[in-house]
């Protein structure tokens, strides 16, 4: 049985990725998922406001005192390898493409146009067999309207992938009004996939000091399926392929697009029919099937 697949003109094994997360900031990190079986690791997310606080934070620290006295002009020497704060970045980037015989993508969430492009560009130069552009991005302005948006969007993809060679995905967040036709837009725009979709995380409000907090809920069962760790990766594999086996299907490829509902007349008419059905059918401590 073949469970080898296709993501962004990579071939994988099989079709588990390991997604960006603190699991995947280390080298050792992606090791541990490499030798659980993941077929490809997504980095980390390389955040340009991260790279901006370093940079500001060293230039800081190394022109404090400066010109202070007559006899010196500076204390503090610069670093000859400061590449930006990007460096320890790349270099963690680098010694992973060395080091690990799966894939590993590089994942971007920038700010500017000149740090998508300028950023996208060193992590390919540092060796990601990919790069996953994250968008998270809350419009506040009256005037922008959901189409300027989109357009915004398909500037980045457009302008990112005339800079660097290797394959290009684009994760989006689910709230765009059309997304069908925007997810074609963004292939025409030149992304090789879409990864769907990015988690927003909104700030609360402690109504006792009425300040803004922060918070990290971590996924519920009602979301996703409960985690188990990095050894879980097997298990999922495993699954796989005794689904497929005890279905008749013989590879990866023979599932795909099994239930696309491209070929039905009126997709709006059964989707709407499905939420209905949901809605109507309901009744309380029973899943109508």
């Amino acid at each position: 049985m073949s469970l080898t697949t296709r993501y962004l003109g990579l071939t994988l094994a099989h079709p588990i990725v390991a997604a960006a997360s603190p699991l995947t900031a280390t080298l050792d990190g992606m090791r541990r998922l490499e030798d659980a079986g993941a077929a490809a690791v997504v980095m980390a997310s390389l955040y340009e406001e991260q790279i901006r606080a370093e940079d500001t934070a060293y230039a800081l620290y190394t022109e404090h005192g400066s010109n202070s006295q007559a006899e010196a002009g500076s204390y503090f020497p610069e670093l000859p390898d400061y590449d930006c704060g990007v460096s320890g970045h790349l270099e963690t980037l680098r010694r992973a493409c060395e080091a690990l015989d799966v894939p590993v993508i590089a994942s971007l969430n920038g700010t500017t146009t000149e740090g998508w492009i300028g950023h996208a560009r060193a992590l390919e130069q540092a060796g990601a067999a990919a790069i996953e552009l994250t968008l998270y991005s809350v419009p506040i302005e009256l005037a922008v309207s959901g189409g300027e948006v989109e357009r915004r969007t398909l500037d980045i993809v457009r302008q990112v992938a005339a800079t660097v060679q290797v394959p290009l995905s684009m994760k989006l967040v689910p709230y765009f009004s059309s997304m069908p036709n925007f997810a074609a837009e963004l292939v025409s725009a030149g992304a090789n996939g879409l990864v769907l979709f990015n988690r927003l995380y909104a700030p609360d409000i402690d109504l006792a000091t009425l300040r803004v907090t922060r918070s990290l809920p971590l996924s519920t069962a009602a979301e996703l399926p409960l985690s188990h760790g990095v050894q879980h990766v097997a298990t999922m594999r495993e699954g796989l392929e005794r689904w497929l086996d005890e279905n008749g299907f013989d590879s990866v490829d023979a599932i795909r697009g099994l239930k696309d509902a491209t070929h039905v007349e009126n997709v709006d008419a059964l989707l709407r029919a499905q939420y209905v059905a949901a809605l109507t059918e309901y009744l309380p401590g029973k899943l109508i099937q």
